[in-house]
């Protein structure tokens, strides 16, 4: 669930800078250059976990 929460908010995130040129992470964590690379690595990995377990999870592919 932790992943999927943050592959939402890495989408969400890069929805805003296309669309709006608004980084929410840069905006909530106030700038903190250390953090805000933690929450994008934290995301990355989210979305390799995903992808790996995407098999596994869905209906159509786990056939």
């Amino acid at each position: 669930m932790v992943t999927v929460i943050l592959v939402l908010v890495g989408a969400l995130n890069w929805g805003l800078v296309g669309l709006l040129n608004l980084n929410l992470v840069t905006t909530l964590l106030g700038g903190v250059p250390a953090l805000e690379k933690l929450v994008y690595v934290l995301v990355g990995v989210s979305a390799v976990v995903l992808f790996v377990q995407h098999k596994a999870d869905c209906k159509l592919c786990g056939k």
